[in-house]
């Protein structure tokens, strides 16, 4: 059957692998319905490459009825064909070597399926690597020098990306950010139909819509015309056939070669009919194929069903099946969804129950495809045997739903098991939930992993279990529980001496103790955990323990980022990725405390895809919000905004401190502006921070809340926040402390907060508001400098005052300032943008003139979203303002005519 309206698809291809064989890599994204043909696509793409990339076929295709997707005529057009590579170029494309990997539609995926399909094929270093049971960054690594080395085009395609597990959608990521100068073409194809805002799949794509290697290609459904061209001769009126299928090729296909003489209720009675023409063997045979998987290998038929090889022959002819190198798979998942649906429930069981005994014969090691045919065939035994490790298997590889599936899918058959058995998979299944973030399910296994362990008298591991308890309770702001776990975890452990979860023990205390504010006690705790990860070789304890040390440091005024560094060299050193994610965090979060913004960017840009790569999802959502934190302090206030609403719509969310750092942003950026919904967010987040305990999570609240009485004009108000705020300031660093004692004093208190504080903070208590105020200037905080020049009682710091507040779009502050500025008996008071707005030519403001310098450049809004850490939303609405402030069309125009006039 011909492909029809698919040439600017196939044409899109041969110019991204023309581009990829130069040396520009590129990752496509193929996207349509199920059986709207995408893997028809990419096999008519190989064709032509290997056929030498002839047009004329395609053109022939349209001619004979192919049409556009809004249903009008597409003749082969420059605008939409591109000529194939020609001469030595065309020879360099049909020469390319390509690898296939799938991901199998089970109900829990194998991990980097497609990784070790391609491995299969490959042969080499790679296929060793995956032989010795290499870690996933070793896989990730040598797949990508196998792809890289200079010569031959590589072609990888992954085909129904939309069953991957989480090690492949990582492993996209990984590869979307590094082929962008290789020699490589990746494709990957998946459904885009039903999926949530939170899917992974939806996030991954969103992740790689920002590389400059990512190109998109959605097929659309086929027009009334194109079906007609394909109804020809069947019987069926096309109008009929286009409103029973909508236009899907599969279904228009199978419809159409089943010679049905009325109308199927679905495409699935197409297959059907197609099966029920087969013998009662090979039937037999087709009924195995559907439930083993998308792929099976014909030996394993033989041995199952015990079909000679005739009967395979004769399966491959009904064309529901197809060879695949040495497999065998449905032409579509839709066909062997509709087999195996028809399969009556009884002989469901027992077929799984053959499978798995003849995978177990032929030697299969594969954990994940024993434990989906073995809970299948009800078989606990062999559940209990291959889930777990299975399990262990997805979490070395990171990936974490799967592993999560599998410890849970264990536990559904674990009845029988003994409390030592159920104590591991409740604590595996935990750790899982931790690690993605899913705090109350880890508290709820934690819990009965605790119970288990208690049951089995190991009071090693009832104290191990008490201190995993304890960091997930804090993570459910149960700060009172989290504490009295650990003190009960030290309880059990230190009689039993040294050992790696004594070690733990201490380490986590600490923490807790660090997040309090005892700091004192915390490296005591700390100290102690230190020695014994040192003398047991426990690097992941090292790591964890120098965190909190550093911390500790950071806080009190002593050296710390050195600790802190070493904490992250330990951890990506030993392949700890919940330490390295801790690690990433708190350097970020501390350079953003210290106003060192330079440095915190530089570790949001390391560890932004380190976290994201190995699904260390609450990590990476904390990088993303102290990115904001960044923008809110320099006065990008419109950008803050907007990554803040857009992590708040995520399901990254239930990290309770996550979402009051968000919330707290997202209500004083409101207080700000002038804008409504301010304490719908502030309530929220003051509420959660007190459930914290923690100063840090407090002052910072309390402090948000403060300001936003005080621009409301509630001095009243705001003064008791304020001095809710330096009630918990003790265990806070010099900032946090500095910021407490100047609210007071702007809002009339008489209390003080003891210790010492920040320079700016200094500087404005001793009376020094202007030099306080060129200290923020210097440090790019405009908007600390301007609330600083704004208790300045003087009409040249208030002019300066109110300037700068002008710019930032900040009219409560703006009402204020003026105000103060008429007391003053001033009558000429400024008004309109600020000063480095209004001395543009054309009135850019300066994120406009870094938009506009891109756009010279030709980014799209993605890259240029990706390029100034904004989102795309944001991007557009700059455009829009340049467009309209330049009086250009079009994009395009607006970047001649700076270049023109020499704007950039």
């Amino acid at each position: 059957m011909r492909l029809l309206e698919r040439e600017p698809s196939l044409a899109a291809l041969a110019e991204y692998a023309a581009e990829a064989r130069n040396g520009a890599g590129r990752l496509v994204l193929v996207s349509g319905e199920a059986g709207v043909g995408k893997s028809a696509l990419v096999a008519r793409f190989q064709q032509d490459l290997q056929d030498g990339g002839t047009r004329q076929g395609h053109q022939q295709d349209l001619q004979d009825g192919g049409t556009t997707q809004d249903g009008q005529q597409d003749l082969p057009d420059s605008r939409h064909i591109q000529e194939p590579p020609d001469g030595r170029a065309r020879d360099d494309l049909r020469d390319a070597r390509w690898s296939w990997g799938m991901c199998d539609g089970l109900f829990t995926p194998r991990p980097l399926g497609p990784l070790f399909d391609v491995a299969d094929q490959r042969g080499g270093a790679l296929l060793e690597l995956c032989r010795t049971g290499a870690g996933r960054d070793e896989l990730f690594r040598g797949l990508l020098r196998e792809l890289t080395e200079p010569g031959t085009l590589n072609v990888i395609v992954v085909e129904d990306i939309h069953w991957a597990d989480e090690a492949t959608l990582d492993l996209l990521r990984f590869l979307g950010r590094r082929i962008w100068n290789a020699p490589v073409l990746l494709i990957a194809t998946y459904r885009d139909e039903g999926r949530g805002a939170d899917d992974p799949l939806r996030v991954t794509l969103g992740d790689l819509a920002a590389q400059r290697s990512t190109r998109r290609i959605e097929l659309a459904p086929l027009s009334a015309e194109s079906v007609a061209v394909l109804a020809r001769g069947s019987g069926w009126e096309a109008a009929a056939l286009h409103r029973l299928t909508c236009g899907n090729p599969f279904y228009v296909t199978e419809v159409v070669q089943a010679g049905l003489t009325q109308v199927p209720p679905s495409a699935r009675d197409a297959v059907l009919a197609r099966a029920t023409r087969l013998g009662g063997d090979v039937r037999r045979v087709l009924d195995v194929a559907a439930l083993t998987g998308t792929r099976v290998e014909p030996r394993l038929l033989e041995s199952v069903t015990g079909c000679p090889p005739s009967a395979l022959d004769e399966l491959l002819g009904c064309g529901l099946v197809v060879e695949d190198g040495q497999w065998l798979r449905f032409r579509h998942e839709i066909a062997r969804l509709a087999v195996a649906g028809a399969i009556p429930a009884h002989r469901v069981r027992a077929v799984h129950g053959r499978v798995l005994a003849a995978l177990a014969d032929m030697g299969c090691d594969d954990d994940a495809r024993m434990a989906f045919h073995a809970e299948a065939a009800a078989d606990a035994a062999a559940v209990l045997r291959h889930a777990p490790a299975a399990a262990r298997r997805a979490a070395w590889l990171t990936s974490h739903r799967e592993a999560a599936a599998q410890f849970a899918r264990a536990l559904r058959f674990a009845g029988e098991a003994d409390a030592a058995t159920l104590a591991a998979l409740y604590e595996g299944l935990a750790d899982e939930w931790a690690l993605l973030d899913r705090w109350p399910d880890a508290a709820q296994a934690g819990e009965q992993a605790l119970a288990q362990w208690r049951k089995t008298g190991n009071r090693l591991r009832e104290g191990d279990a008490l201190r995993r308890l304890s960091r997930v309770l804090w993570n459910l702001c149960r700060a009172d529980q989290a504490v009295a776990a650990a003190e009960a975890a030290l309880s059990v452990l230190e009689p039993l001496g040294p050992s790696v979860e004594l070690a733990w023990a201490y380490a986590t205390f600490a923490n807790r103790r660090m997040l309090l504010g005892e700091h004192e006690a915390a490296v005591s705790l700390g100290v102690r955990a230190k020695a014994i990860a040192e003398r047991l070789g426990a690097t992941d304890v090292l790591s964890d323990v120098l965190n909190t040390l550093a911390v500790c440091a950071a806080a009190t005024g002593g050296a710390w980022a050195g600790q802190l560094r070493r904490a992250l060299e330990i951890a990506l050193a030993g392949r700890h990725q919940d330490q390295a994610g801790r690690a990433f965090a708190n350097l970020c979060g501390t350079h953003v405390s210290e106003r060192e913004f330079a440095e915190a960017e530089r570790y949001v840009t390391q560890g932004l895809p380190y976290c994201d790569e190995h699904d260390l999802t609450a990590y990476a959502t904390h990088l993303r919000s102290e990115h904001a934190t960044i923008m809110e302090r320099r006065g990008q206030w419109a950008e803050s905004a907007a990554l803040s609403t857009e992590l708040l719509a995520t399901d990254a969310m239930s990290s309770s401190c996550n979402r009051l750092c968000i919330l707290r942003k997202l209500g004083v950026l409101r207080a700000r502006r002038g804008e409504p919904g301010v304490w719908e967010f502030l309530e929220e987040s003051a509420e959660i921070a007190d459930r914290t305990g923690e100063p840090q999570q407090i002052v910072p609240v309390r402090l948000a809340c403060a300001e936003a009485h005080w621009l409301e004009g509630s001095p009243d108000r705001a003064r008791d926040q304020a001095e809710l705020a330096a009630d918990a300031s003790g265990g806070c660093d010099h900032w946090d402390r500095g910021a407490a004692a100047v609210w007071l004093l702007r809002t009339g208190s008489a209390r003080s907060v003891r210790g010492e504080v920040a320079e700016p903070y200094r500087l404005h208590l001793d009376g020094h508001l202007t030099k306080a105020a060129q200290v923020w200037i210097d440090l790019g905080c405009p908007y600390d400098a301007a609330l600083t020049l704004a208790d300045v009682p003087r009409e040249p710091a208030l002019r300066q005052a109110l300037d700068l507040l002008t710019g930032l779009g900040a009219a409560p502050a703006i009402r204020l300032v003026r105000q103060r500025l008429r007391e003053l008996g001033v009558r000429s008071l400024p008004s309109g943008p600020r000063a480095t707005t209004r001395e543009h030519p054309y009135g850019l403001t300066e994120r406009e003139r870094q938009v506009l310098a891109l756009l010279c450049e030709r980014h799209s809004n993605l890259e240029i979203a990706a390029a100034l850490f904004i989102s795309v939303r944001t991007v557009g609405h700059h455009v829009s303002s340049i467009l309209a402030k330049l009086g250009a069309p079009t994009r395009n125009a607006a970047a001649d005519q700076a270049i023109e006039l020499g704007l950039i």
